[in-house]
């Protein structure tokens, strides 16, 4: 029963991906945390494990195919990407998970705030 779980999980993060162009993480991370009860350090690992196959391969391409992805940006964010995440993943390691947990916190408040009230 456990795994049909962390599938829906997958499910409704690949869903809110595709639907709204936000890494899964956003889903992910938290239901690892309430429902699975993973530590902060945890779920973000395990979300970024998630992330190794080309999870939005099949979502880009319809993009692409629409006409809408900036091919010339994503290459360079990419890049980008790639290292900031090692850079990201050293630096997370080295601070305590109830801390994370409150900064990951505050991130998707300012987050939701700027895309509630901002122009």
């Amino acid at each position: 029963m456990q795994l049909i779980a962390y599938v829906l999980v997958g499910l409704a993060a690949g869903i809110a991906s595709g639907f709204f162009g936000i890494g899964g993480g956003i889903i992910m991370i938290p239901a690892f945390l309430f429902l699975f009860g993973l530590t902060q350090h945890q779920a973000q690992g395990t979300s970024l494990a998630i992330m190794i196959p080309p999870i939005g391969l099949l979502a880009a391409m319809r993009y692409y195919r629409a006409g809408n992805v900036k091919v010339s940006i994503a290459i360079f964010a990419c890049i980008g990407f790639f290292f900031g995440g090692y850079l990201g993943a050293v630096l997370a390691n080295h601070i305590p998970g109830p801390m994370m947990k409150k900064v990951f916190g505050v991130l998707m408040m300012i987050i939701s705030v700027k895309l509630i009230f901002g122009k």
